[in-house]
């Protein structure tokens, strides 16, 4: 999963090298720490928050077949 945030996240931004993502693992969760440049917070939340909704769509997704439960934060 931090693979696919990663490219996704690197596909839309300016600044794909400032682009990085952490994993924090719980017992049947996991967070997803999303850091792009402050220039690049814009893109990859969209309008309305529509971009962000999706990649966090996609998530759950794709952990319902892992049955695991998967969170997106942004930060700058």
């Amino acid at each position: 999963m931090k693979t696919l945030v990663e490219e996704i996240a690197k596909a839309l931004v300016d600044a794909p090298d400032s682009v990085s993502v952490k994993e924090a693992e719980g017992e049947r969760s996991t967070v997803l720490e999303l850091r792009v440049a402050p220039e690049d917070i814009g893109k990859i939340i969209g309008k309305q928050g529509r971009t962000a909704r999706c990649i966090r769509t996609l998530l759950g997704v794709a952990g319902t077949k892992q049955g695991r439960r998967f969170e997106l934060s942004i930060l700058e």
